[in-house]
């Protein structure tokens, strides 16, 4: 892997390269040249001092000093490289698996690495080196579960901020299972820090299976390495330094170089992975509702613990969609709109607790399904897109791997037949299939949203929950956004939730509009009645702040007065009462339940506006 320009003009990094080319010339080359100088004894040169014939003396069976340090640099490194990797495997897989598992199994991970962290890595090397017993491969593992907890609790660390990010949540969303998860959108995200951390424990590690051999408990005669050089020349060391000193350098000079090369490999990572071979069985497609509904949900809770206590931003919503309908889900901030779509899509936290009477999707109760059977349901007939495709699409990957991974995982598909597919999901949304081999950071705010509509529409779902799709574009985009998803519905069929602030925008491009307050559903009406028939006071306050050309600009845009409620401190009345105009003493009192007004307008009011207000 070629190194990028700015390392070969650093000056460190050509200190280096050529230590490192050094180590590595010496390790292949010095078994051939000094091998036979190293462990041929001659009587008559037994503890000699430094000469012209032996610059480093001899030991005390005549053995040239020089050749051995030189020879022992092969088993050297290796025994220090097996050691760090046999650690650094264990480690990072313990650690990363906290990012992925649930979380009972999340705790227990957490409680063994902070187990394992409490006794100092050396005293255990040392103590498994004489459980394992004396000799090459009992050091080599002791010092392998001794840097297991370090690598741990780093990997733990960083896979803890990964596991936040929007587009691991995506990834849950297309229903990946555990290990595609770590090895695909955890690992890779974290691998520069890892590698640096490998790379300095293998120096680490060479100091301290040099310090066993040292202590005898790791190579043993005939066999030897620095270390046990070290403890050769050490009884001599006042008479004859150099003997000692010798294999002591090459420990501090191999160590020196590691610390150097992870200084210099950590901005650079490769995080290419190999796809599956053996990929699932595709799942069996849900039945339709018997009504035709492709979403049901009733009676819809969330319930969220904070240190001052817990909280319901989500009290009973209910909301349906049917085939080819685009439903708009509007109200301020915090009214609990994205929240709804969480907990529909099963992305809420775990220490969420969901209420449900009913939810159904495409005609299945994922109510009473596994967890492994609500994750497939949800992978393939539900598609999320974010508001913030930036972070919902992974960084590391190519727009290759995050298109066809899904299909890929449930539907047995071979990477040709993905990669055609994904080609036209992109032309589908007005890509090109060049955009393909690009990171997410080469594309624009709106080809990245593009992009996610694309994967979305790679598992052909039901039902597609863009939640604030178009909050981050300029105008020109939304427009083009909008009209792709009107486009996706007329041609498949799919349902579609469109969560958004912009009134204006859900009333001209949604059928049906729910309007969200206090996490309820305040009221429910056709798109072409917003504007103008709207009955709620909080609707109607929402459309009158909308503002237009023929606003007179020498006074401020109107507002909704006041602000949302506590969630922490709930009233018993209608939650909008403290800011409606129109409240009476029952509001405080009591929550308006939704009710009809007539066959297409819904309103949970006790007194909604009068239809001659409207018309004035």
């Amino acid at each position: 892997m070629p190194l990028p320009r700015r390392y070969l003009r650093s000056p460190m990094a050509w200190i280096t390269a050529v230590m490192l080319a050094s180590l590595l010339a010496l390790a292949l080359a010095a078994p051939l040249l000094w091998g036979a100088a190293a462990d041929r004894p001659n009587p008559s040169a037994v503890l000699q001092g430094p000469s012209t014939a032996h610059p480093f003396g001899t030991d005390n069976l005549g053995r040239d000093v020089l050749a051995r340090v030189l020879t022992a640099t092969r088993p050297s490194l290796l025994l220090a490289l097996a050691a760090t990797l046999l650690g650094a495997t264990g480690g990072i897989l313990l650690g990363a698996a906290t990012a992925v598992v649930g979380r009972r199994a999340r705790r227990l991970l957490a409680g063994l690495i902070n187990l394992l962290l409490a006794f100092p890595a050396l005293l255990v090397a040392m103590f498994l080196a004489v459980v394992f017993g004396a000799g090459t491969a009992g050091a080599v593992l002791a010092l392998a579960v001794a840097g297991i907890p370090g690598f741990a609790r780093l990997a733990q660390t960083l896979a803890a901020a990964v596991a936040g990010t929007d587009h691991l949540a995506a990834a849950r969303v297309l229903g990946l299972r555990r290990h595609r998860l770590l090895w695909r959108h955890v690992l890779p995200n974290i691998a520069e820090p890892l590698l640096l951390a490998t790379t300095t424990a293998a120096g680490t590690a060479l100091v301290a299976l040099a310090g066993l051999s040292f202590l005898g408990l790791g190579v043993q005669p005939p066999a030897y390495d620095w270390g046990q050089l070290l403890n050769q020349g050490l009884d001599r060391i006042f008479a004859d330094p150099l003997p000692a000193l010798a294999p002591g350098l090459a420990v501090l000079y191999a160590a020196l170089t590691f610390q150097l090369l992870g200084e210099v490999l950590a901005g650079r990572v490769a995080r290419r992975t190999p796809a599956p071979r053996t990929p699932a069985p595709p799942p069996a497609p849900s039945e339709r509702a018997e009504d035709g509904l492709v979403l049901q949900v009733e009676d819809l809770s969330v319930e969220l613990p904070t240190p001052e206590g817990v909280i319901r931003p989500v009290c009973g919503v209910d909301l349906s969609l049917r085939p080819g309908e685009i439903v708009g889900l509007v109200g301020e901030s915090g009214s609990g709109k994205s929240l709804t779509a969480l907990a529909i899509a099963d992305l809420l936290p775990e220490q969420a607790r969901i209420t449900r009477r009913t939810l159904r999707l495409l005609g299945a109760d994922l109510a009473t399904m596994t967890p492994r059977q609500r994750d497939r349901d949800l992978a393939t007939g539900l598609a999320m897109v974010f508001q913030n495709p930036a972070s919902a699409l992974n960084p590391s990957l190519r727009i290759s791997t995050q298109l066809t991974e899904a299909v890929r995982a449930h539907r047995g598909m071979s990477r040709t037949e993905a990669l055609t597919q994904a080609s036209d999901a992109l032309r589908q949304v007005a890509l090109p299939p060049t955009v393909l081999r690009a990171r997410p950071h080469q594309l624009s705010g709106g080809q990245r949203q593009r992009v996610m509509i694309a994967a979305g529409l790679m598992m052909r779902p039901g039902l597609i929950i863009a939640d604030e799709p178009t909050t981050a574009l300029d105008v020109t985009v939304q427009r083009q956004i909008t009209q792709l998803l009107s486009g996706i519905r007329r041609d498949s069929g799919a349902a579609i939730l469109f969560i958004s602030h912009d009134i204006a925008l859900v009333g001209e491009f949604c059928d049906r509009v729910l309007v969200m307050y206090a996490g309820t559903i305040v009221e429910s009406l056709p798109a072409d009645r917003l504007a103008t028939g709207a009955r709620h006071p909080y609707t109607h306050a929402l459309v009158a702040s909308v503002p237009d050309l023929g606003a007179d600009r020498d006074r401020p845009l109107p507002t909704v007065p006041g602000a949302p409620p506590d969630p922490l401190a709930p009233a018993p009345g209608c939650p909008f009462e403290p800011r409606c105009p129109r409240r009476r003493d029952r509001c405080a009192e009591q929550a308006p339940p939704l009710g009809d007004l007539d066959a297409e307008q819904r309103v949970a009011c006790w007194n909604p506006v009068p239809v001659e207000v409207l018309a004035s």
